[in-house]
């Protein structure tokens, strides 16, 4: 009973970090107005760029980042004072509370964005060295590209299949299973990225024709 209280103040806890929505939160706080109806209307890091400039992408990005990360480390903290409660299964469902708290968000009707900040994150936390090589594969990536959405996928395939070979923590099964979860989501909230990558119509950022400067061309997050 006790690991089952755990596990649902856990998961509730993240989803409620997660839904703090850092896009909204910061272009109202800096008069830019909602970003849901602004730009492409994704509440994330690309489209604050374009609607607000560089200094608010930056803090919507560290939000996004920093609400994945902190209430699993803060888990992890915990786990130290509450052994047997807390444990491998605990720590990845607040994870995934958070992630999907962002796609999802209850203070902002379920409108979230696409998730690749808050999963790296949350990855940084669980599994430092498999995130900070997706990382890597995102720079490089966007460095020959200039698409951030074919970045974001192709880092988020890399951590999946680096995910089979090295997930720590005695209850690895957890936390793999977790990280297909969240890579699934990845892909499936980028399949209008996916399917202009296909078709050769996917804009380099800060780059290439739009029909709309604002279209949803390149968010990935």
């Amino acid at each position: 009973m006790q690991h089952f209280l755990f596990c649902l103040f856990g998961a509730i806890a993240g989803y409620v970090c997660g839904s703090l929505s850092s896009a909204v939160i910061v272009c109202r706080a800096m008069g830019f107005g909602d970003p849901r109806t602004l730009g492409s209307g994704n509440p994330g890091a690309t489209n604050v760029l374009r609607i607000a400039g560089e200094k608010a992408a930056a803090i919507t990005l560290a939000g996004d980042l920093l609400k994945g990360l902190i209430p699993v480390v803060v888990f992890i903290i915990l786990r130290r004072f509450f052994p047997v409660g807390i444990d491998d299964l605990v720590i990845v469902l607040v994870g995934l509370g958070a992630f999907f708290g962002h796609l999802y968000p209850m203070f902002f009707n379920f409108e979230g964005g696409k998730g690749v900040a808050t999963a790296f994150g949350v990855l940084l936390a669980w599994n430092p060295i498999v995130a900070l090589l997706g990382a890597a594969i995102w720079g490089a990536v966007f460095y020959n590209t200039r698409i951030s959405s074919l970045s974001a996928l192709s880092a988020a395939a890399f951590v999946a299949i680096a995910s089979i070979f090295y997930t720590p923590g005695k209850d690895w099964a957890y936390m793999l299973t977790a990280v297909f979860i969240i890579v699934g989501m990845l892909f499936y909230r980028h399949r209008s990225n996916i399917e202009r990558l296909l078709k050769g119509e996917e804009a380099p950022f800060g780059g290439g024709k739009m029909k709309d400067p604002f279209a949803d061309e390149d968010d990935d997050e």
